[in-house]
């Protein structure tokens, strides 16, 4: 007897005839069979019977668990303790097997009842709903694993409004989405460093392209991050763009070792400058030293004592250019970019260079003419062009000929995907050394990779070059078989819009004043000579030999000076103590920094503190006088 209905399962088998108990189910579409309480079957219309691959006739009898999942028996008992209840009727879903495999199947149960109204069995309508099923797990993964990624996912409507962010994107920005929806934040705007940056974005995701970039953006606690951007439509079966999804993935660690590559490279580089540096500035010292020494020998003549002086200044100049020079390469600096003269640019640091190179190795330039200026890194491409002549050189062990060009070109004639319209610079370097087989080739731009010898090399230089040369939105071709030689062609987008380079100051005398003038350095030399310099053309002069001395003098009478040259590195008190004090004890007194090195602390610092005007040493002296009439005649 069952434990709840009451009743033995041997009573009431054969209760009914198969085709009573199914009733008007038996020509159903459904699945529809007849079980009793100990789950044999007692009957099962056409459709049961054909899904699971028997005939009718053979269904008597036949206990349900042959053809049910084993995970899922229980779903029969608890049917039945469902049954026996009111309002008698019991609903599950499990897995049954037929000719095609495991099925879901979704069943609806009302009990059967004896001519007693005991009930002694069930009536099951059944559908299947495997795709259902499998839509649903389907479904269930896919969010699971959205909501899981280590990736921050991002998903906003066709205007862009925030409709889901999963767990990771709160973890790294610190909004949920309340706090996104509550603000009205566009967190897809987030990173863009300017409006122009966002306008194009916005642009190309609108018109159903895909968006990728590095952008960076400061997090809720001050520290910024850089991070791996991109950005997709999703589309409505229409066609039509219905949501924005953006994936947003922490690449700090990354570019800050990809930073500090290039940093190492960089001064694996200069290193091999060295003698071309020493070189330079030997010969520099030795017209210095000759000159003055031959002007002492003939001070009576005039003439030659000019002519020598002449020389002189030159002398100074080549070796400011220098010292820039290496400055600009060796220092760590931010990106910047800038207007820059790539026909300069390849003259200046191709000749330094050439000192450092074997006599065997001679040099052929082709420029083309009136080329306009490239936006770009000028630290940057100093390394791009370094390392490419350092891998010529190294190709030419014998000698042979390094041909350094520049082209102007149509965008069209670029070999890249990345080509938009603009037109480019085409910088080339064609070495006659032993060039490379298909398979090297194919490698040179890997990092670490290196056809040379145990310690004769890194394998960085030219992923270096590959690095810089795609954040310039630019493409690097090359061109190489064996015995032949190599060509590296570099294309970088020339400036738009005509942006003009820095017009250069005019050399010649400046006017003189009658200011009073106060000079903080505490060269001596310098000191004097600016005394000396000023004072000829009328300017009532006093100076000060360090930074206290300076603040003593200010704050002694504030306002009898009219303008301040004022020198950063000095001892007791620094450049900016002083003019901290400046701006405390008057305000609109105008000042003058002059340096001979401003780190980008120190810029910053002093821009904060309201200070715009700045001259580098050495400098000269006409330009001096020019900036010193130009801060006076604002005031």
């Amino acid at each position: 007897m069952h434990a709840e209905s009451g009743v033995v399962a041997g009573e009431v088998k054969n209760l009914l005839p198969p085709e009573e108990l199914l009733g008007a189910w038996a020509s159903s579409a459904a699945l529809v069979y007849c079980r009793d309480w100990e789950g044999r079957i007692l009957a099962g219309n056409q459709t049961f019977a054909r899904k699971f691959g028997f005939a009718v006739g053979d269904l008597a009898e036949r206990s349900v668990t042959t053809l049910l999942h084993q995970d899922d028996a229980s779903a029969i008992q608890n049917a039945n303790a469902d049954l026996v209840r009111e309002p008698h009727c019991a609903a599950f879903e499990s897995r049954w097997l037929t000719p095609q495999g495991w099925r879901w199947i979704a069943w609806e149960e009302t009990v059967l009842l004896d001519p007693e109204k005991r009930p002694y069995g069930a009536r099951s309508v059944g559908h299947d709903i495997t795709r259902q099923h499998l839509a649903e797990e389907r479904n269930f993964k896919l969010s699971g694993a959205v909501e899981q990624s280590p990736v921050a996912i991002v998903i906003t409507d066709a205007l862009g409004n925030v409709q889901y962010v999963n767990a990771k994107f709160t973890e790294a920005t610190g909004y949920t989405l309340e706090h996104l929806l509550d603000d009205d934040v566009c967190v897809l705007r987030e990173g863009h460093p300017d409006e122009h940056s966002y306008q194009q974005f916005w642009e190309t995701v609108q018109s159903g392209r895909e968006w990728r970039g590095e952008l960076m953006r400061e997090r809720p606690d001050g520290k910024k991050v850089w991070e791996s951007v991109q950005v997709s439509c999703m589309r409505n079966p229409q066609g039509a763009i219905s949501n924005f999804l953006c994936m947003r993935e922490d690449i700090t660690s990354r570019r800050t070792l990809e930073d500090q590559l290039r940093q190492a490279q960089k001064m694996e580089s200069l290193g091999t400058l060295a003698g071309g540096i020493a070189h330079d500035f030997n010969n520099i010292i030795a017209v210095m030293n000759g000159y003055a020494e031959f002007a002492m020998l003939n001070p009576g003549d005039t003439a030659l004592v000019a002519k020598c002086m002449r020389e002189i200044q030159k002398a100074t100049q080549r070796a400011s250019a220098l010292v820039r020079q290496i400055l600009t390469f060796s220092r760590k600096a931010d990106v910047k970019f800038a207007p820059v003269d790539l026909n300069q640019l390849v003259r200046e640091l191709v000749s330094l260079l050439a000192e450092t190179f074997p006599r065997n190795i001679s040099f052929n330039y082709s420029f083309a003419e009136n080329l306009p200026p490239l936006l770009a890194d000028h630290n940057q491409l100093h390394q791009v062009i370094l390392n490419l002549c350092l891998n010529a050189r190294d190709a030419m062990a014998a000698g042979g000929t390094l041909s350094i060009s520049t082209t102007q070109v149509a965008g069209a004639a670029v070999p890249s995907s990345l080509v938009n319209g603009r037109p480019y610079a085409c910088l080339a370097f064609t070495d006659t050394g032993t060039g490379m087989s298909a398979e090297v080739r194919a490698r040179i731009f890997e990092p670490f990779f290196t056809t040379k010898a145990v310690n004769k090399g890194t394998g960085l230089g030219l992923a270096v070059v590959y690095g810089i040369v795609t954040s310039h939105e630019g493409t690097i071709e090359v061109e190489s078989d064996l015995g032949q030689g190599t060509t590296f062609k570099v294309y970088l987008p020339l400036a738009e819009n005509s942006v003009a380079l820095p017009a250069l100051l005019k050399q010649g005398d400046f006017p003189g004043g009658t200011e009073s003038v106060l000079i903080v350095d505490d060269e001596a030399p310098l000191r004097y000579l600016l005394e000396a310099a000023l004072t000829r053309k009328g300017y009532k002069i006093e100076s000060a030999s360090d930074g206290l001395e300076a603040i003593d003098r200010i704050a002694t009478n504030p306002h009898r000076y009219d303008i301040v040259l004022l020198d950063l590195n000095m001892p007791g008190a620094s450049g900016i103590d002083v003019y901290k004090v400046i701006k405390v004890a008057n305000p609109e007194l105008p000042v003058l920094i002059i340096t001979g090195h401003l780190t980008p602390e120190a810029r910053a610092e002093c821009e904060r503190l309201g200070q715009k005007h700045f001259l580098k040493k050495p400098y000269a002296l006409d330009e001096l006088g020019r900036i010193l009439r130009t801060l006076l005649a604002r005031e």
